[in-house]
């Protein structure tokens, strides 16, 4: 199945998790996640971490908004019983 980029989508056979194997989306590459949480770690504005990246600051504001998400649900955050 083609996407309106033009890159084809795969899907696994055994999870059926849907994926591309080369994205024309700077937010969508591997290791942009990462740079957010270390630029947003060593103080970059959103802002600045858009223009470093090449990504928009709403693509920022989402990545960052699911680590909060995810690191208020860590097990390890949460008191002994």
């Amino acid at each position: 199945m083609d996407m309106p980029a033009g890159e084809p989508r795969y899907r696994c056979r055994s999870c059926q998790h849907s994926f591309q194997v080369a994205y024309c989306y700077e937010g969508n590459k591997a290791g942009t996640p990462e740079k957010i949480i270390q630029l947003a770690m060593n103080g970059s504005s959103v802002r600045d971490t858009s223009w470093v990246l090449g990504v928009s600051i709403t693509t920022v504001i989402a990545h960052l908004k699911k680590i909060k998400t995810g690191h208020r649900e860590s097990p390890a955050n949460s008191s002994p019983s």
